[in-house]
């Protein structure tokens, strides 16, 4: 019995140590430089399952220029929810030569599901409204070493 309560107090202190580690922002991300005519975005790369799943969750703030560049193996629907993320952000769905092929606007803390509206290999996140001051809509086409001519 006394095997069983230590072995009880340990998952239950694991289960406070690890999910609080697990609910920091990711900031050591590569970054790439894009350019949307004249402006310039500061996007970190996510491109490995655990990088993506994380995404722009428990950021209290990001700096206007800078965005998050999804980066998938190949193009399918993508579909992007907002669980822990606290920032309200528009997702850009891109296709593999840059051009925008759908625009969602996403509310912080939902499990609303916005997708691509075609199989695509980016999307780029950004603070929501970014795109729209800036007149970017589908169709426009965003350019960086990520995206192939």
């Amino acid at each position: 019995m006394k095997h069983l309560t230590h072995a009880l107090a340990a998952l239950l202190l694991a289960g406070c140590v690890f999910p609080a580690a697990a609910q920091e922002a990711q900031t050591n991300l590569p970054r790439v430089t894009l350019s949307a005519g004249i402006h310039q975005i500061d996007a970190q790369v996510a491109q490995t399952p655990e990088q993506r799943e994380i995404g722009l969750m428990y950021r209290a703030e990001m700096p206007q220029h800078e965005g998050m560049l999804f980066i998938f193996e190949q193009p399918s629907e993508q579909c992007f929810w907002m669980r822990n993320t606290l920032l309200p952000l528009t997702a850009a769905f891109i296709a593999d030569d840059g051009t925008v092929v759908n625009l969602a606007d996403m509310k912080p803390k939902t499990l609303d599901s916005h997708c691509s509206a075609k199989p695509v290999r980016y999307v780029l996140e950004m603070n929501q409204g970014w795109f729209a001051r800036k007149g970017i809509k589908p169709g426009f086409r965003l350019n960086g070493s990520s995206f192939k001519r």
